[in-house]
């Protein structure tokens, strides 16, 4: 049995949409917790999953992408909510992505760097990467002005190097006793997994801006014997939009509805039934005060 102390914590990841780090959260969790899809900005909020390890826990912490764009209040407000989960963690992991980092990379480690907390600095997508010997000078370069106490390889994807990286997580921990029952793999509410489910099936099956201006309000969520009764209404910010959300003859609402509801079940290991319906919050995105309102922390 080993002497060594019992690490915990919790680490925030930060970096520019797409760089994965909601895969990276999930392939550290073994659960689907953040969702995952081929858009950028996917994550709109603080997303908290546990790891267990024997030698230690965390809570990981995946954050929205940091990101250039201004053009709405919605992006400035997932600006902020970034920087502001790097106060208080004992660990800060920059996520970039080695196969084409860019200036909005560049942007999250300049948030990290300010944080004063511990940086590791990982580069993701490694397997993208055919000629290897391009790390090395990018290591360096990153390194230089980054100031990292660990540097580590990884692809969230294949789960390649992940096992490492917990490793060097942990060694940078304070020593202390698990926080968390080990079956517990997120401190999110189910409601709130439910709505993210949904919205990613909007991200999946809509195109262009329409699934950017679509948000999720569960308004009931009851656990009978049999299974999970949801009702969830799906609000857009365009009135234009209501309708391509619904599809011809309610198609496309039905269909993310059955994607949403198998993944809902999935995750939490129940059967769901799952009532979608679709409402206008017109410009919803540009009225701040309506976010509390929407799941929206300030």
């Amino acid at each position: 049995m080993s002497d060594a102390p019992h690490r915990a914590g919790e680490v925030a990841l930060v970096g520019r949409p797409n760089a994965g780090k909601s895969t990276l959260l999930n392939r550290l969790v073994g659960e689907s917790v953040s969702i995952v899809t081929h858009k950028p900005q996917t994550t709109r909020h603080r997303i908290r999953g546990i790891v267990h390890r024997p030698g230690g826990q965390f809570v990981v912490v995946d954050t929205p992408g940091i990101h250039q764009r201004r053009d709405h209040a919605l992006n400035r407000h997932l600006n902020r909510v970034a920087a502001e989960s790097l106060r208080g963690v004992d660990v800060v992991v920059v996520l970039v992505d080695a196969s084409r980092p860019t200036e909005e990379d560049r942007s999250a480690a300049r948030a990290a760097s300010q944080s004063g907390q511990p940086v590791i600095l990982v580069f993701n997508k490694i397997d993208r990467i055919k000629d290897r010997e391009r790390l090395l000078p990018m290591t360096e370069e990153w390194s230089e002005s980054l100031r990292p106490v660990a540097v580590q390889y990884v692809s969230a994807l294949s789960g390649d190097g992940v096992d490492d990286l917990v490793g060097t997580i942990i060694e940078q921990l304070p020593e202390g006793p698990p926080r968390f029952d080990p079956d517990l793999f997120t401190e999110e509410s189910q409601r709130f997994l439910a709505a993210e489910k949904v919205r990613e099936q909007l991200l999946e099956n809509l195109h262009q801006e329409v699934p950017y201006g679509t948000t999720v309000v569960i308004e009931s969520f009851e656990e009978t014997p049999s299974r999970i009764e949801i009702a969830g209404r799906i609000l857009v910010a365009d009135a234009r939009h209501k309708g391509i959300l619904i599809g011809k003859g309610g198609q496309t609402l039905k269909r993310i509805g059955s994607r949403a509801r198998a993944a809902i079940g999935e995750l939490l290991g129940r059967r769901v039934h799952l009532e979608l319906t679709v409402g206008v919050d017109e410009d919803w995105m540009n009225r701040e005060e309506r976010f509390p309102g929407l799941g929206y922390e300030r």
